[in-house]
């Protein structure tokens, strides 16, 4: 009985460590292809994901875009140190890539890579809420 609730207790607290995680929120990419968009971070069983809610043009007038709604962080998994390891989706190209993160305060750095993390192409996000 014991065991049990140790389990359960240690499960409380990491999931309340995830509901607080710093990824958490909203944030605006950078201009890509001519427009940029503000994504939806939250957290996704341990991980985080992130979703496209709005779009706008570069010059800031929004858009509706067919990517409202598509995933583009893919299960996240923090290290433990403001880093996360996952995936990453580019809506411009269709390509799904080994994905890197680093969040610090309102700042985010979000990394594609191929070659097993050798190569890297990064956006740096700003939290918009």
């Amino acid at each position: 009985m014991k065991r049990i609730l140790t389990a359960i207790a240690a499960g409380l607290i990491a999931t309340a460590a995830s509901a607080q995680d710093a990824a958490v929120g909203v944030w605006q990419t950078e201009v890509d292809d001519g427009a940029f968009a503000h994504i939806q971070m939250e957290t996704c069983g341990a991980a985080v994901c992130g979703t496209i809610v709005r779009t706008y043009q570069a010059d800031g007038t929004p858009f509706q875009s067919e990517n409202i709604g598509r995933q583009i962080v893919i299960g996240m998994a923090p290290n433990g140190d403001g880093t996360y390891n996952g995936q990453v989706y580019r809506p411009s190209n269709g390509k799904t890539y080994v994905g890197k993160m680093q969040v610090n305060g309102n700042a985010l750095r979000l990394q594609g890579c191929v070659a097993g993390g050798l190569i890297c192409a990064s956006q740096n996000w700003v939290r918009a809420q």
